[in-house]
């Protein structure tokens, strides 16, 4: 065999290993990605889906940067994620009011966007860690809407080119948006489960699921938990008096009023009747005690003007109780069960007392506010 047919053949040989190398990694990526639209696809959970794609996308596809951008015009996904606990939790995430910038960017068109990586038009998508060498940037879309985008970021300067692969990240860019509304469905219908209807705070259901995770952070932290009972005084006067259309609107406006003084890290639900309850996150007794006060004064002070002649003076009893790590040692159901115990107790002090009153629990050191 003459040496340019041997040179012909060893050239074949190095194009044929080459395409099967290709075709290897190509089976490899379609394996990975298939796993990872499947993990998309089954999880129900915010949280979780978050984690697939922020952290998921980055470990299985050898990609340094993973952003995600979301339209939220009404704050709604922001306020899911502050009731989760966890809106802090991913900076790779962020949110912008309107998608018009995000529309303009993709165009007409509404795909993919690859190529190297541009300050000017970038910088805003990957706002953390550090800056990619190459960009691909895909549209979030449902129902024909554009709802974000998934960016993702390479540090190899030709790992995402223009025209290239378009149709998987298409694919990808679907699946994610599928699962983000999912998820974001499936959230909603936990959110409506653990809602009082009348008043538009938590339930008491959420009070009791949520009291069991703080006393666990108790535990955990070190630091203390303070829960407060409120009891609106006379009541069953307001509903005789004016019926129970005028009862539903004091507690309308009883639960707002509250939930103005407590901090976003607070919970409030209303616990049954026309009883409230509050837990304060990492909460000192004498921070505690503030609080009642401002909330008593809060509703106190101003009378309720719910129209014609109905404007009426409503106060509040308020009973408080601490949880400090000594407290809580063992399992969290008696914890949290004698935490409530408490603060019922203290309550039931204060209508004693003479109403529109703040009790501490004993075991906090009895202490004892008046109204005016």
């Amino acid at each position: 065999m003459s040496s340019e047919l041997l040179n012909e053949n060893k050239d074949l040989r190095r194009r044929l290993t080459a395409v099967l190398a290709n075709a290897r990694h190509n089976d490899e990526r379609m394996r990975r990605f298939h796993e990872q639209e499947l993990q998309l696809l089954s999880t129900s959970g915010l949280i979780d889906l978050l984690r697939h794609v922020l952290v998921g996308h980055r470990q299985v596809f050898g990609l340094e940067n993973v952003t995600l951008l979301l339209v939220d015009p009404e704050y709604e996904l922001r306020r899911l994620l502050d009731e989760l606990g966890c809106n802090d939790s991913f900076p790779e995430l962020q949110f912008v009011e309107s998608g018009n910038d995000l529309a303009a960017f993709f165009g007409t068109s509404q795909l993919p966007k690859l190529g190297g990586f541009h300050p000017e038009q970038h910088a805003t998508l990957f706002h953390f860690g550090s800056m990619p060498a190459s960009v691909a940037i895909l549209p979030l879309l449902r129902q024909r809407r554009l709802i974000g985008s998934l960016n993702l970021g390479s540090q190899q300067e030709g790992r995402f080119i223009s025209g290239s692969a378009t149709d998987f990240l298409e694919r990808l860019g679907a699946v994610v948006a599928i699962g983000l509304e999912n998820a974001v469905n499936h959230e909603r219908l936990k959110h409506i489960g653990l809602i009082d209807a009348l008043t538009g705070v938590h339930n008491r259901r959420y009070f009791d699921r949520r009291l069991i995770e703080e006393v666990e952070r108790v535990q955990r932290t070190g630091q203390p938990l303070a829960c407060l009972f409120f009891d609106v005084d006379h009541f069953k006067r307001v509903n005789d008096t004016y019926g129970h259309q005028v009862g539903d609107r004091v507690l309308q406006e009883v639960a707002s009023r509250i939930k103005a003084q407590l901090r976003l890290s607070d919970a409030l639900g209303r616990y049954g009747g026309e009883e409230f309850s509050a837990l304060l996150v990492q909460t000192n007794p004498e921070q505690a005690m503030d609080i009642a006060e401002r909330i008593r004064v809060a509703i106190a002070a101003e009378p309720f003007r719910l129209g014609g002649e109905h404007n009426l003076r409503i106060t509040l009893s308020v009973g408080m109780a601490v949880l400090t790590p000594e407290d809580c040692a063992g399992d969290l159901q008696p914890c949290a069960e004698r935490l409530l115990a408490k603060a019922d107790e203290a309550v039931y002090q204060a209508k004693q007392g003479g109403r529109n009153r703040v009790v501490r629990s004993e075991s906090s050191g009895m202490g004892l506010i008046p109204g005016e």
